[in-house]
């Protein structure tokens, strides 16, 4: 095992595990990581630089060290599609603990404060009456929200992760910020237990379908708190982000088989990505282009408004890779279409202003 790995959020070090080098570097496209608990997202990032064996690998969102699921990162020239991916809406299964919380709002610290939580059927009103309290408060943490993010998440205060200001003993107050629930909804429990330290809790399984942005471990605290019981997550599974699925995605134990049984081909091939042209067509709608079309877009010229005309449809809310709203360029250009020429390859993003329609991203130059 290497001892290379970096410290998550409580500041545990957890060992990344070995894996082969790829024989030949990865092409330009989209990998699906299914992250385990315990290693950092960018231990993840630096496994796969070793098997696609290139540097140029980046991700569209990372997870918590305890969490598991879908990582979504990118190889090559790939990797500037990823400004248009991070922000994608993502789907989590969450299982959380109402009685106990603790310092980093997870399973990964010491409990802070158990106030406890009775068993349903011990409320006033019983199991019904629960159930009623529950669902409230859960409709009431759905939709357009402002959320305190968690004092140990990654944003940066004066330049510093939050979370490394906590680990250093700093008190950490953050502003709340608008985020989207889409949907939370109860898919186990609630089962009821005693915690180690003799606490009666609740636990709950919960799905929730949210917003980039958005820390479902400040949703666990906050519902905990509405409640009056306090609450922490004890499991976090990503299951989507955009377009893509957890189903599609592959393990890094699964990723090492593949890179040795390619390296032993003839010819040796590298890590295999989705294509560009694939992400492409899953995540924007699609403008097939004449062979001058895409020339010209090739070479950053604009197109006349009259092309958006052809363009194939709209993509689906849920499958668009910023949830319900449009996906938008850094300058805040709204893009309107994925430009295909015509053997079937993408050339750009595209986005209309000023009348012209205009390349925001050129995939496939001249």
């Amino acid at each position: 095992m290497s001892r290379h790995a970096a410290p998550g959020p409580d500041g545990h070090r957890v060992p990344r595990p070995q894996v082969p080098r790829g024989a030949v570097a990865a092409g330009d496209g989209v990998l699906l990581v299914d992250k385990p608990a315990g290693l950092t997202s960018h231990d993840v990032v630096a496994l796969v630089r070793r098997m696609g064996a290139t540097r140029k690998v980046g991700h569209a969102g990372t997870l918590d060290p305890m969490a598991t699921g879908l990582l979504v990162l990118a190889t090559g020239r790939a990797t500037r599609l990823l400004t248009y991916l991070v922000g994608a809406g993502k789907t989590y299964e969450a299982t959380v603990r109402l009685g106990q919380e603790t310092g980093t709002e997870d399973a990964d610290s010491e409990v802070v404060s158990a106030p406890g939580c009775p068993a349903p059927d011990s409320w006033e009103g019983g199991a019904p009456a629960f159930e009623r309290r529950l669902a409230e408060v859960m409709t009431a943490h759905t939709g357009r929200i402002m959320q305190v993010p968690s004092a140990v998440s990654a944003i940066k205060v004066d330049g510093v992760r939050a979370y490394a200001r906590v680990r250093d003993g700093e008190t950490v107050e953050l502003a709340a910020r608008p985020v989207v629930v889409e949907e939370i909804v109860v898919r186990g429990g609630p089962r009821s237990a005693t915690a180690q330290d003799g606490t009666a809790v609740v636990d709950l399984d919960l799905g929730v379908r949210c917003s980039s942005g958005t820390y479902v471990r400040a949703l666990a605290r906050d519902i905990g708190r509405a409640l009056g019981t306090g609450a922490h997550l004890t499991a976090l599974r990503r299951t989507r982000v955009g377009p893509f699925d957890v189903g599609e995605s592959r393990t890094v134990t699964e990723l090492a088989r593949d890179v040795d049984r390619a390296a032993c081909r003839l010819p040796a091939e590298g890590l295999d990505v989705i294509a560009v042209s694939e992400v492409a067509r899953r995540c924007f709608a699609v403008l097939v282009l004449t062979s001058d079309e895409a020339r010209r877009v090739r070479h950053g010229q604009t197109l006349s408004p009259e092309v958006l005309s052809r363009v194939q449809g709209e993509v689906p809310a849920d499958r668009r890779p910023a949830g319900p709203e449009p996906v938008r360029a850094p300058g805040g250009a709204r893009v309107v279409a994925a430009g295909f020429d015509p053997d079937g390859r993408v050339v750009a993003l595209l986005t209309s202003r000023d009348g012209r329609v205009r390349p925001v991203l050129v995939l496939d130059p001249a």
